[in-house]
């Protein structure tokens, strides 16, 4: 397993409040870890949001006696709900603040993921790139009820309001996949940061074209080309 992983503030935000977490070594009963959060909420409420709810995270998933790759992540995403909602209902500076959440773990030659928000994971192979994930926005329900084009999607003003996110409410939603790995297979996750500025087609260029440079600075780099309007985050693992 090879991994590239950055962060990066973008040309236009003054503070970074993506947040992510690797681990190539065991965290608790997971022979590894792989988080992306990007947070949201005033002054500096998304930061503090991501960067406490994978604490959170990777602290429960550390002391989880579970050995069920999804029973433990679903655990940890939990927890961080909610210690995240009661940091937001305590603190009036960090009232409705929240995160993007996804996880992934590979055991066994699969790719064991969760996710809540619209941050996104992809896998990449031989025939192209596949979003695995589906994101919890406004604009991608319209798309799935058929009521807008993904065309339309790409450019819509409410391109980036979230209909799920970890620390918002008593109860969470999480998605749960699995995908089986092959020799070769690349797994991208990422912030919308990256996903809104990059077309797939040109992620999955850069992902295969890049060699052994950093797989994550090339992709950092070519959003902030096109005009860096977020912060991006971005992990990628080599099978």
């Amino acid at each position: 397993m090879k991994v590239f992983s950055a962060t990066d503030i973008g040309r236009k935000r003054h503070t970074n409040q993506d947040f992510i977490f690797t681990s190539e070594g065991p965290a608790g009963n997971l022979p590894n870890l792989f988080v992306v959060a990007d947070g949201m909420g005033g002054h500096n409420a998304g930061d503090f949001a991501s960067r406490y709810g994978v604490s959170v995270l990777t602290e429960t998933i550390r002391k989880d006696r579970n050995f069920n790759p999804v029973k433990i992540m679903r655990n940890g995403i939990e927890a961080a709900n909610r210690e995240v909602l009661a940091q937001s209902r305590s603190d009036p500076s960090m009232s409705g603040m929240g995160t993007t959440m996804v996880v992934c773990t590979v055991v066994g030659g699969y790719a064991y993921i969760a996710n809540v928000g619209d941050s996104r994971l992809y896998l990449a192979d031989e025939s192209g790139i596949t979003q695995i994930t589906q994101d919890h926005s406004l604009i991608a329900e319209m798309v799935r009820l058929g009521e807008l084009t993904p065309e339309q999607a790409k450019n819509h003003p409410d391109k980036n309001i979230i209909t799920r996110a970890v620390g918002t409410s008593d109860e969470i939603r999480i998605d749960f996949f699995d995908v089986r790995l092959a020799e070769g297979n690349q797994i991208l996750m990422c912030s919308d940061g990256l996903s809104n500025m990059v077309e797939d087609d040109r992620m999955y260029q850069i992902l295969r074209d890049s060699g052994t440079d950093d797989k994550a600075r090339a992709l950092i780099d070519e959003a902030n080309a096109n005009g860096g309007k977020d912060n991006i985050a971005v992990i990628v693992i080599e099978s």
